[in-house]
């Protein structure tokens, strides 16, 4: 899968704040950019914990579920469009569903 907005990701790892997302984060962009998901249960497969929303979202628990990763994927294309990386507090705040 190709991923769209690593720098989003990068920029949230090097806030002090969120320093101990860097490696989950690593590895989810490791894991993500070989996968080849055609719908989502394959998503699920790879991710148990992620939560599937209509049109594509997906949530992402990131670092122990201490960070949430709302995702918009593209199937047809091969593509993750990454929409809000946060913590659980900062996505309570959300709508992952229109973000």
């Amino acid at each position: 899968m190709r991923i769209i907005s690593v720098g989003t990701l990068k920029a949230f790892w090097e806030n002090p704040s969120h320093r101990d997302s860097e490696q989950p984060l690593r590895t989810w962009i490791k894991v993500v950019r070989v996968a080849e998901w055609p719908d989502p249960p394959a998503i699920k497969r790879m991710f148990n914990s992620a939560d599937i929303l209509r049109d594509g979202r997906v949530i992402f628990d990131i670092g122990g579920n201490k960070y949430r990763l709302v995702a918009w994927v593209n199937f047809d294309f091969g593509v993750v469009y990454v929409r809000f990386i946060g913590t659980h507090r900062a996505y309570d705040r959300i709508d992952p569903q229109s973000i």
